[in-house]
């Protein structure tokens, strides 16, 4: 059983790999964008190539967001990378959390509402697992086997601030965000 994990993993990965290499063949344009916009601040500082199971282009996924045209195709590649599958966040989301937190907040970016909804869907798959709850923990794994949570804790434990300003944010348009997805936010810096 393990290994059949294992080599749906390796083949997920190379799935993954392959749609990242895609879009940079589509857009070799994004590559030579310069990373100097105050969200992705740090980005070209992270050695990506030591995150188990990231692609050398995230950086360019991350500057393609900002990007009105490209944008909209970038961000369904990021995700896939970003989320495992529907109970899991993969090893690069946090990593990419302080990013897209600010990205969230850049006002006229045209894919600022999926960035809103994709920080709710970290939230909530990087919630901690009841390990008393069996069907918590036949759904979502152990928290001991899915480190990546309490990563993406710390990720938003330290990006508190920049999280807490953008839901405070005057320029978020009403309906953009629910109640429920809101506060979901913000337990993850206020549990």
């Amino acid at each position: 059983m393990r290994a059949e994990a294992a080599e749906m993993c390796a083949m997920d990965t190379a799935v993954k790999e392959a749609a990242v290499a895609r879009f940079l063949r589509e857009h070799p344009e994004m590559e030579r964008v310069a990373c100097d916009h105050p969200a992705l601040l740090g980005c070209a500082d992270v050695d990506w190539s030591e995150i188990p199971g990231c692609p050398a282009g995230v950086p360019v996924l991350l500057r393609s967001l900002l990007d009105e045209a490209v944008g909209p195709e970038a961000l369904p590649v990021l995700e896939n990378l970003l989320v495992n599958s529907v109970s899991h966040v993969s090893a690069v989301m946090p990593a990419v959390l302080p990013f897209l937190i600010r990205l969230a907040a850049v006002p006229g970016i045209a894919v600022r509402p999926d960035l809103v909804s994709l920080l709710v869907v970290a939230a909530e798959l990087s919630s901690s697992v009841d390990a008393d709850d069996e069907r918590q923990v036949l759904l979502f794994g152990k928290d001991s086997d899915h480190p990546e949570r309490e990563w993406c804790r710390a990720a938003f434990a330290a990006h508190a601030s920049a999280l807490r300003a953008l839901l405070e944010d005057g320029t978020l348009p009403a309906g953009m965000i629910s109640l429920d997805d809101r506060e979901c936010l913000l337990r993850t810096v206020e549990p």
